[in-house]
């Protein structure tokens, strides 16, 4: 080898190096203390191994305020590349936190940018590993022009390529943002948190003391706001997960989710299903166990579990096929849809019909929860959205009404009459404008009032509404129901209809976009 070669790739092998370092062994050490993975050992185990691929390692900032041009360390606090994520493409970037505290100026965000650009172009999920001490002040408003670079990406992929925000140390300011645009959120318990304005701000505004684990962190965000839907104990777990998630999700809008056999038979009888549906439809039982009896394997990954209990949603699969679960909960507020269950099942309904995902929904809802706090807080214009989210969509919808449907409630949970394809219902099951005692009271009211026993009298009208209407044959009569079905039956009956809409074909009318009610 020449004298010259043998220098250049020195050269080459001393950058490297200097990179590879990031912030340096202090800094990296102070990472580890704090509970935090540096930003290549979160790609590391985020990616297959041996497949990552980095990308402008040797990008550096071009400001020359503030002393920085004498401090330009190579990669300038992202780590951006693409590799795989069980065997296909997936593009990621890692802030990282050893330089600048991971601060973003132009050149980070140009990074970014950069990924999300090929993500989009060639159709591919991106990950974003967040934890970032914000915009960098040197850089004044080209750090900002960054950040709105990045929002802009978010939005115009929004759809497109499924987007992941994985939050795994501070995110505050402007910067939550891009978190907030993206489809998932997860965050770690006490090393990350989220907020537009921090404890000390809030102090001198308001006087209100709060720490920045109460104000943001990984639990008030998923059980208080709904702004996250996961949180993990640890780094390791949360990045699991994310690699869990993907293998539910197609590449872009234009794929199939991913098939994966199974062993599960397609014909499977619960028998203890039969009996799991008490019949009193006041008396609670949890939704999640006719999930896991009726799916494969019995796997159910649940999103935004802490949140909005009263409603259930999340991935599984059925006959192999990735599905999205949609599913009243009567163990809390009795399955009522509130505002909060409305926007969280809404949000979710669009990312599966974005995605090409089958919607699955069980439903078990006496209507919407009724008091002054829901009306004030605009619940008709919340539950429009749901309402909204199952008109749009056109992937194939089934729906299994496990117990009750009532009011207007009924219309929204995926009916015949916003485009269900197929709708079942129990043999036990209500559909109609309201319970069986509700009803009475108000049909019935002028001859009650002139009763002689007006106890028997109402007991009897009760029987003869819930045989008339408070059962699913009515329903089924009209076509409202495609069949009543044995609830021992239910995967069975689901993998029929979803194979057999597989190759479902359905457009809404031309427009430049929808106007959802926000």
């Amino acid at each position: 080898m020449s004298e010259d070669k043998a220098r250049h790739l020195a050269r080459l092998e001393e950058l490297n190096a200097k990179a590879l370092a990031g912030g340096g062994a202090a800094r990296i050490e102070k990472q580890h203390k704090a509970g935090k993975l540096t930003a290549r050992e979160r790609i590391e185990r985020l990616m297959d191994p041996g497949t990552f691929v980095e990308l402008d390692r040797f990008v550096a900032h071009r400001c020359n305020d503030f002393g920085m041009q004498d401090n330009r360390p190579l990669g300038d606090g992202v780590v951006i590349g693409y590799g795989e994520v069980r065997h296909r493409l997936t593009y990621v970037f890692a802030q990282d936190f050893t330089i600048f505290g991971g601060s973003l100026g132009l050149a980070h965000a140009s990074k970014v940018c950069k990924i999300m650009d090929l993500a989009g172009k060639v159709g591919a999920p991106v990950i974003g590993l967040n934890d970032s001490g914000g915009a960098r002040i040197q850089e004044g408003v080209e750090s900002l022009g960054g950040y709105a670079e990045i929002f802009l990406r978010n939005s115009i992929y929004s759809g497109v390529v499924p987007q992941i925000s994985a939050i795994m140390g501070p995110c505050a300011g402007g910067a939550v943002y891009s978190p907030a645009l993206t489809d998932f959120i997860m965050m770690v318990d006490e090393t990350s948190y989220m907020f537009i304005t921090g404890p000390d701000v809030i102090k001198t505004v308001t006087h209100e003391e709060v720490t920045k684990q109460q104000l943001g962190g990984a639990m008030t965000h998923n059980k208080e706001s709904g702004v996250a839907h996961f949180a993990f104990a640890d780094e390791e777990s949360c990045i699991l997960s994310i690699r869990e998630l993907l293998s539910f999700l197609p590449q872009n809008n234009m794929e199939q989710p991913p098939m994966v056999p199974t062993d599960d038979p397609v014909d499977r009888a619960d028998a203890e299903l039969d009996e799991l549906i008490p019949v009193e439809a006041t008396k609670p039982y949890d939704i999640k166990d006719v999930i896991t009896r009726v799916v494969d394997d019995g796997y159910f990954f649940e999103v935004q579990p802490h949140y909005a209990g009263n409603i259930v949603i999340g991935f599984a699969r059925l006959g192999g096929q990735p599905v999205g679960v949609v599913a009243n909960q009567p163990m809390v507020l009795a399955g009522c849809l509130d505002i909060s269950a409305s926007v969280k099942a809404a949000r979710f309904v669009r990312f599966c019909d974005a995605f090409n995902i089958p919607l699955v929904t069980f439903v078990d809802v006496p209507g919407f929860l009724p008091g002054t706090d829901q009306e004030y807080g605009g619940i008709i214009k919340h539950g429009a959205k749901l309402l909204y989210a199952y008109c749009e969509a056109t992937v194939p919808k089934v729906t299994v009404i496990t117990r009750k449907a009532y009011g207007g409630a009924y219309d929204v949970m995926s009916s015949k009459h916003i485009r269900g394809d197929i709708n079942y219902a129990y043999p036990g099951a209500e559909v109609a404008v309201m319970g069986s005692e509700g009803a009475v009271n108000i049909v019935y009211r002028q001859q009650l009032a002139k009763a002689a026993d007006p106890v028997a009298e109402r007991a009897a009208y009760v029987e003869q509404y819930r045989e008339t209407f408070a059962n699913p044959y009515r329903a089924a009569e009209l076509g409202y129901l495609d069949e009543v079905i044995v609830p021992r039956q239910t995967r069975q009956r689901l993998i029929q209809a979803l194979k057999m809409l597989r190759n479902k074909r359905q457009e809404n009318p031309a427009r430049k976009h929808d106007n959802l009610p926000l």
